[in-house]
Order: C-alpha cells, then structure tokens, then sequence
C-alpha cells in the first residue's frame, strides 16, 4: 500500500471493526469519508439499498424502501460501511419518505460536497398507495447545477432506472 493511501485512510474507523456499535436513532455523525483518488475525472458512484425502513411519524409503523444514492464525487467519498450504519440509523426515525431522501441528501452534500447527488426512495405500498420520492443537488455555478435541473426534468420519464422491488 502506498504511504499516502495509508494516511488517506486514518480517518476511517469503521471498516474492519468487529466491535461494530449500531445506532437506532438518527445519526449523521457515523458517516466517514476518504478521499477520491481520481480528482481528475467525472465518475459515478452508486449505493442501491434495499434493505432500508424508517418509521412514519404519526402512526409508528416501519416504512420500507429500496434506496438509490447515486454521486459524481469532488474531493471525498463516503465509507460503505458507514453508510449502512447511517441508513440503519433511520430504523426508528419518524420521518415522511419525502423528508427521509432530503435529509440524506442533505447530510451527504454537507459531508461530501459532490459536483452531483441524487437520493431516490423506492417506498413499498403501505395502504395501497407506494410514494418514490427523488431529490438531487449539483454544485452551484458548475456544469453539475445544469446537470441537477436536467435530471429533474427528465426523472421517471424514460424509466432510466428500473426498479422491481414491488
């Protein structure tokens, strides 16, 4: 391994730990970053989470989706591991599925600041009725802002992401 990997990986505590301590409440703190070793270039990085659940806020019942997180990285990247700790976090948070993929967008673009994110929840039927709601950012003044607006606009309407979680 190369030195600098060596101390580029410092910060990262999780990845590796046996002694892994899962949170049940909502906590961004968990989340750990490295840095992106290839700058230089424009690539994405995608987390598909199928396992996650939170909790509707007024009835208390568990929420289940398949996440899609999907990030053209700057400087840092976030740590898988710590990731599933993050998600695994919202397992008894009480939140609407519009604020749930907010709220994570917004905790990753604070952590990260990506040139691009977008954070799409693909919620089971609770009730008869399913809720996917879809957020992006991109980096102001940058060809990834125009990037942000362009995938809204277009979100859902080629069903660029099949999804069969339902």
């Amino acid at each position: 391994m190369r030195e600098e990997t060596k101390d580029e990986l410092q910060g990262i505590t999780l990845l590796g730990n046996h002694n892994t301590s899962y949170q049940f409440d909502y906590d961004p703190a968990v989340l750990e970053v490295f840095h992106n070793q290839h700058i230089e270039n424009d690539y994405w990085v995608k987390f598909n989470c199928p396992e996650f659940t939170s909790l509707c806020p007024k009835t208390g019942q568990p929420d289940f989706a398949t996440l899609y997180i999907s990030y053209i990285p700057e400087i840092n990247m976030v740590e898988s591991k710590s990731l599933k700790l993050y998600l695994f976090s919202f397992r008894n948070h009480g939140a609407f599925h519009e604020d749930v993929v907010n709220i994570i967008m917004k905790d990753l673009v604070k952590l990260l600041q990506p040139r691009y994110i977008e954070v799409w929840g693909k919620f089971l039927p609770r009730g008869g009725i399913s809720i996917d709601p879809y957020c992006n950012y991109g980096k102001p003044g940058t060809k990834y802002e125009k990037l942000a607006w362009v995938r809204i606009e277009q979100h859902d309407l080629y069903n660029m992401d099949k999804v069969d979680n339902r």
